[in-house]
């Protein structure tokens, strides 16, 4: 039997106000669902209950829990939005709402899918609650894909592998993540989920049995050097993820030495470093794979050390290190920061704040869901924003999403300039891209670059870590061959303005006879 209390118990300290007022949205919503059916023809309250649930787990407050809980009755005609209000309160009637609106799309084929993306988007960026919901939501309808008729299985997993998985893994919420991914690759892939179904299942049971043994060893080895205060699990890779990184290795499993991996989780980053000292004077480490990623966190946040040894069992294992606070980033990401009791907190590194402020900025005029609602200090909307934002014609739709997918979701490196400042760009950019990404003034009258000081080619590839310095000439402007070296969206589409501006100019100040 399901229960309000099994709901609260996920919840962290909520007060007996908080309690109330999640009992009640329980109530209302095992009221206002009854006698309504799902495709598997169990109760639809249960699917609202999974919602919500999902959301406690999340470490959500009351206020998005209880939205959760009701978040399909104005959708299904059984509410309205000022009884919710009046109910409830202006808040959880504000997320209902916005969820509400993610639904009701009209339209079919591409034009439908784009139409989607757009009111996600400017949901989202009013209040990003609203896409912590739809998360949620997205997990319960996942898990329960095989009721639904198979003409959809493939549109619905899909749309949650490409859009939803990248979207939760650039706003750092692993948890999320990973089970978006893993509930959809079968869907998507079947042939492929069958073959690494079979390599994790060979590899697993010889790895797991290593990493106890290791696991023993090294506290032993930990507690002589006075380090007792520690918590280690073995973590076993996401299916979807050990895809994406056979087909980048070939299929050739022996180059993939994290299949599984030890965590460990200590006090403080300088433990992190001290162990991996201790670590390494244990055991052997792998040359090239030890990564810094509390020095160097990556563009969503997640920081933690990676060494991969050599064990006296013959093979390599995987440690990670981190401090729980840097653990519960890595799952949570934005979501354990979110505060809303005047406006969002973004939380977490630099890195984040950056990204969340070009993907999460106010809507001004699109802003149709509530125009009081405002995210202090966001940047101004950019264009692709923008253009989804707005009616698209049909036949533009499918480079929107191509964008969207190449700009945003892709994997991500992050340079530097020489002061210091991160540029968050997709794998494989250029000089080109890093100078429109600082601006488009840099950008256009650029003629080199360097990179940890010396002269590189237009036509880099940046990796991780890289310290840039763009040089310019006010004389200078781009030419076609700049097409070839930008990856990103902006820069391709500021030089094709400024190559079609010079060409019209030209036309102009050409005499005829």
């Amino acid at each position: 039997m399901k229960t309000v209390k099994d709901i609260i118990s996920f919840m962290e300290n909520p007060s007996d106000e908080s309690k109330k007022m999640v009992e009640k949205a329980f109530n209302f919503a095992v009221t206002a669902h009854s006698g309504q059916k799902r495709y598997s023809g169990e109760p639809y309250f249960n699917h609202v209950y999974e919602t919500g649930k999902i959301l406690a787990k999340l470490g959500m407050g009351a206020t998005v829990v209880s939205a959760g809980l009701l978040h399909d009755v104005v959708e299904d005609g059984i509410s309205t939005k000022e009884n919710l209000e009046k109910e409830f309160g202006k808040d959880i009637a504000f997320l209902v709402e916005g969820v509400t609106k993610l639904g009701t799309i009209r339209f079919q084929g591409l034009k439908r899918h784009t139409e989607s993306l757009r009111k996600l988007f400017i949901a989202s960026s009013q209040d990003i609650r609203v896409l912590i919901i739809k998360f949620a939501d997205r997990i319960h309808n996942m898990e329960t894909l095989d009721y639904v008729p198979k003409e959809k299985q493939l549109r619905i997993a899909t749309e949650t592998l490409e859009l939803f998985a990248p979207l939760a893994y650039r706003l750092g919420i692993g948890v999320l993540n990973r089970q978006l991914e893993d509930l959809s690759f079968p869907y998507v892939y079947p042939n492929e989920y069958k073959k690494v179904e079979e390599i994790v299942r060979e590899e697993t049971k010889d790895s797991i049995i290593s990493l106890k043994k290791l696991d023993r060893s090294l506290k032993k080895r930990l507690a002589k050097e006075g380090i007792t205060n520690i918590q280690s699990s073995s973590r076993i890779k996401g299916m979807y993820s050990l895809y994406k990184k056979l087909e980048r290795k070939h299929w050739d499993v022996d180059k993939i030495y994290d299949i599984a991996a030890l965590r460990i989780i200590v006090p403080t980053q300088n433990d992190c470093y001290k162990v991996l000292g201790i670590i390494h004077a244990f055991r052997r480490p792998m040359p090239g794979r030890i990564k810094d990623y509390i020095a160097f966190p990556k563009p969503n946040g997640y920081q933690s050390l990676h060494t991969t040894i050599f064990t006296r069992y013959g093979n390599v294992v995987e440690i990670q290190l981190r401090t729980a606070e840097m653990h519960r980033e890595a799952e949570y990401g934005i979501a354990s920061h979110l505060s809303y009791k005047n406006n969002i907190n973004y939380g977490g590194n630099e890195e984040t704040k950056i990204w969340l402020k070009r993907l999460l900025p106010s809507i001004n005029k699109t802003n149709n869901l509530n125009p009081n609602k405002r995210i202090s200090g966001a940047e101004e909307i950019p264009d692709w924003i923008k253009k989804l934002a707005n009616e698209t014609e049909d036949e533009e739709s499918q480079e929107f999403i191509g964008d969207l997918k190449k700009d945003f979701f892709e994997h991500r490196v992050f340079v530097f300039t020489p002061k210091g400042d991160v540029i968050d760009l997709p794998v494989n950019s250029s000089p080109v891209d890093f100078a429109f990404a600082i601006h488009s003034d840099i950008g256009s009258h650029m003629h080199g670059a360097k990179v940890h000081g010396k002269l590189v080619s237009l036509d880099t590839k940046l990796k991780n870590g890289d310290i840039v310095d763009i040089m310019t000439k006010k004389e200078i402007t781009p030419t076609k061959k700049w097409l070839d070296f930008a990856k990103t969206t902006d820069a391709r589409r500021h030089i094709k303005n400024i190559l079609k501006k010079t060409e019209d100019n030209n036309k102009k100040n050409t005499w005829t006879f």
